[in-house]
């Protein structure tokens, strides 16, 4: 029986997991749930997930949000081996670690950038910008002298990163003063199954909502 997924197409957390669904094979019952009209605050959503947040994934009856928590989980259930998510203590970590920078640095910042023009209709902040170009910064060191942002190959850390990337460039950070993103942003690209339906699509989509904010 197909796992539950509960998403929005344009969320960068969901469009992660969708980007890792498609390269383990794995189908979902995809269940949009609308999170600008409220809709993740039913009372079915809310005994589902008391967060209401998305993605939010039902493996029947297993019940798993926070978008970082489900990649790993489906590789470690139903990952054909350990390579996208190793198991080796120390390769472990460095993957993890990427995946707390993503999550505390780029992809906090770009909403630290993105949100009070979204929501409250303030003038986007330069030194916000300036603290994504930051955060790309320090991304292109990780990539200094390797092909992957966290060992010898591609593992989960590269795709939820990706779609931050994807979402920093969207909003106006200029990418190309960083060759090792570059490099492997565009290997990125080629490298995963339906890139640009599922990540790039909902990237423009930002990033136009972003620019209609700004008239």
């Amino acid at each position: 029986m197909p796992m539950d997924f509960y998403y929005l197409p344009p969320s960068p957390p969901c469009r992660s997991v969708l980007l890792l669904a498609k390269r383990l094979g794995i189908e979902f019952n995809l269940k949009k749930v609308n999170i600008l009209t409220g809709e993740q605050l039913t009372p079915e959503f809310i005994k589902l997930n008391p967060q209401h947040t998305v993605p939010t994934l039902d493996d029947n009856g297993f019940v798993l949000w926070e978008s970082r928590a489900i990649l790993g989980y489906l590789v470690n259930q139903y990952g054909k081996d350990e390579s996208l998510y190793p198991t080796e203590p120390k390769k472990r970590a460095i993957v993890d670690q990427r995946l707390y920078f993503d999550a505390g640095t780029l992809h906090t910042r770009n909403a630290h950038y993105m949100e009070p023009v979204f929501f409250f209709g303030e003038a986007p902040k330069p030194e916000k910008l300036e603290k994504i170009n930051e955060a790309l910064g320090y991304l292109n060191l990780f990539l200094e002298g390797q092909d992957w942002v966290a060992g010898d190959n591609i593992t989960i850390a590269d795709i939820c990163l990706v779609v931050s990337v994807s979402n920093s460039e969207a909003i106006g950070a200029d990418i190309s003063v960083f060759p090792n993103l570059v490099a492997w942003y565009e290997k990125m690209k080629t490298e995963l199954e339906d890139y640009e339906e599922i990540n790039q699509t909902g990237a423009n989509v930002l990033g136009e909502m972003f620019r209609s904010k700004l008239t």
